[in-house]
């Protein structure tokens, strides 16, 4: 092993774990917005349909890839998929809502670009998803008190 491999694994144990598992959500999170922002592009940018719709169609599309991702590799929950998916798209579900509405005021009824507000939005998303993933969707049972 090299010398930065060593000084990188000794910098992640240092982090706080509740920070460590932010980041795996945030690079988890990175797939899930490719999906999205992949079929804004292709929405949007290529066809011309509308920008709220295709953010929107692309929401859902992330959302599988985060539930799957989430699931196995930022929480490595024990839950049920019955439970954990139940929960996880409610928290996700009220994000599209959030992702939708905000895209229909700043995109559609501000004229901002499509993309500064998707932007944005997703980094608004972000906290939202993080914190009810964390906190209901992936929570452990030793943790629920």
């Amino acid at each position: 092993m090299g010398a930065s491999q060593v000084s990188m694994q000794g910098l992640w144990r240092r982090m706080p774990p509740g920070f460590r598992q932010f980041l795996r959500f945030a690079l988890v999170g990175v797939a899930g917005t490719l999906a999205q922002y992949g079929v804004l592009f292709v929405g949007a940018d290529l066809l011309g349909a509308s920008a709220t719709w295709s953010s929107a169609l692309g929401y859902l599309l992330g959302s599988v890839v985060n539930y799957l991702l989430n699931y196995y590799f930022t929480f490595a929950s024990s839950k049920s998929h019955l439970e954990a998916a139940s929960k996880f798209y409610v928290i996700a579900g009220s994000g599209w809502v959030i992702n939708t509405g905000l895209m229909a005021l700043f995109a559609g009824y501000w004229g901002w670009h499509h993309w500064l507000a998707q932007l944005l939005v997703t980094g608004l998303c972000l906290l939202w998803n993080f914190a009810g993933s964390k906190l209901w969707a992936f929570r452990h049972p030793a943790t629920q008190q």
